[in-house]
């Protein structure tokens, strides 16, 4: 599966993207960054404040409860602002 990062999170994570295979047992979003925390010290900054992190599947806007199942590209985003 590719995961792709934006702004603060590929700045933390240090990599803009990459290529994983998922361990038994992560099929949900919420399970993947629960995974990712464990990976490093800088996966686990980024990914400090789960509740902040907007995921999607394959180019879809998901909730952390959505399925990875046929996922093929899972893009993390920090949380979006404007005027």
């Amino acid at each position: 599966m590719k995961l792709v990062y934006f702004a603060w999170i590929r700045e933390r994570i240090g990599v803009p993207e990459e290529d994983v295979a998922l361990p038994e047992g992560v099929t949900t979003v919420g399970a993947l960054l629960d995974w990712l925390k464990e990976r490093g010290e800088q996966y686990e900054y980024a990914l400090a404040e789960p509740s902040v992190i907007r995921v999607a599947v394959d180019h879809v806007h998901v909730a952390g409860d959505a399925s990875l199942a046929e996922a093929r590209e899972v893009a993390l985003f920090p949380p979006m602002t404007g005027g």
